[in-house]
């Protein structure tokens, strides 16, 4: 017995195994050493696969009775065939040695006749390899069934987080279109639960389309603020919120006083008209002495005036500015008006009282000097008394011009006496 190769698939086995424990493939009986190459092949090769030489007259292993000698990596030592003797080698020189030399017995043996080598026919496929593929084409078949119940679980799970997450899409959607599409989409798939969530939901969308018809059709400011009451969260929303400014603006617009301006600012302070209303407040202030500011400026002449009938120089400077143009004296200064005071008195030497009075006819006019800063040019007329010691009096009229700073000081004084 010898150690070899298998010849089919290389794995070491006995020259007497009945097959090969790796590829299952017969070797008892069926295999031979190519007497000149020492490979191992199949007899019913007609020719070596290693060296392609054709060993017609060579014994097959499996025909000797005798075990070969075995080298030290267990593999069969060749003999000389052409001598017969057995060959080893020697491990230093690497160059055969002849052990034993025997004579070979030479026998007459008749000629065979020159006729060419009938080729062995193959075998027929081995009963292993059979079996091996139809192992394999079972594996097969039970792998594709695996993968097909794979495939369906996968499909189904895919199917249901498909409709989960559509679900959820329409739930957190405001478009009625949406909400149908899943309805029409998984009518048939989708769990009662979610069906009837959806129709709620498409029930309240559609009712909120048609509070939103009826409030456009009103037009009015009260019923889009109660659809917006009642829809906080209405797709129309922003669209209600227009509305309602276009319609707070025309109302503005229409009244055009500071008023209805200004609070059309307030309530609109991202209004689509805030930057109108605030250019159209410019002017209407520009132009328009309010109440308030008519009742300060007769309150500031009056205080004036009061202060020279009284001869109190500080009153009397409280609302004039620093420079004035008094009585066509530019710069004049605060002691100006105070020698002014006394030179009314001193043309009278035998004044009693001094006594002046102010008329409510003010002619006053607006004038816009700087953000939200104005200048006042106002006229009036005022009459002056004055009474003697020795109880006798005169009157004169007189034309006040004069201008206001934002400030409300005095800075521009004159006086022009009007003859009767």
């Amino acid at each position: 017995m010898a150690i070899i190769k298998c010849p089919e698939c290389g794995h070491q086995t006995s020259d007497k195994a009945p097959f090969c424990p790796s590829c299952g493939v017969e070797i008892a009986g069926k295999i031979r050493r190519c007497p000149y190459c020492g490979e191992i092949y199949f007899k019913s090769d007609v020719v070596c696969p290693h060296c392609h030489r054709a060993a017609n007259e060579v014994q097959d292993m499996s025909d000797s009775n005798v075990e070969e000698p075995l080298s030290e990596d267990n593999t069969a030592v060749p003999e000389d065939t052409t001598t017969g003797n057995e060959v080893t080698y020697d491990v230093t020189e690497s160059q055969p040695v002849v052990e034993k030399v025997v004579e070979p017995v030479v026998e007459p043996v008749a000629p065979k006749p020159n006729t060419p080598e009938k080729p062995a026919s193959k075998t027929p496929e081995q009963p292993a390899k059979k079996n091996n593929k139809a192992a394999m084409w079972i594996s097969i078949i039970i792998a594709l069934f695996i993968l097909g119940i794979g495939a369906y679980v996968y499909k189904n799970s895919t199917g249901s987080n498909d409709e989960n997450e559509q679900y959820e899409f329409a739930m957190q959607s405001d478009d009625p279109t949406v909400l149908q599409a899943y309805l029409d989409n998984y009518k048939d798939t989708a769990p009662q639960a979610h069906l009837d969530s959806i129709n709620a939901h498409l029930q309240l969308l559609m009712q909120q389309d048609q509070d939103w018809t009826n409030a456009v059709i009103s037009g009015t400011k009260s019923a889009l603020s109660d659809y917006l009451q009642s829809h906080p969260n209405s797709v129309h929303k922003q669209e209600a919120l227009d509305k309602i400014d276009s319609i707070d603006w025309s109302q503005c617009s229409t009244q055009n006083t500071t008023d209805a301006y200004q609070m059309y600012m307030d309530e609109h302070p991202d209004g689509n008209h805030y930057a109108d209303a605030d250019l159209a407040l410019k002017k209407l202030k520009a132009s328009i002495v309010s109440p308030d500011e008519k009742q300060n400026i007769r309150s500031i002449f009056r205080n004036f005036f009061l202060s020279i009938n009284s001869k109190n120089e500080t009153t009397l400077v409280a609302n004039v500015n620093d420079n004035l143009n008094l009585l066509g004296k530019e710069d004049a200064t605060r002691d100006d008006v105070v020698t002014f005071m006394h030179k009314l008195y001193e043309k009278h030497p035998d004044i009693k009282d001094m006594v002046w009075s102010l008329s409510n006819n003010y002619n006053i006019q607006k004038k816009e000097i700087g953000d939200d800063q104005y200048e006042y040019s106002v006229s009036f007329m005022a009459d002056q008394r004055i009474d003697n010691n020795d109880n006798t009096s005169s009157t004169s009229k007189f034309k006040i011009n004069a201008k206001l700073n934002p400030d409300g000081l005095i800075t521009v004084l004159s006086m022009t006496k009007i003859n009767e």
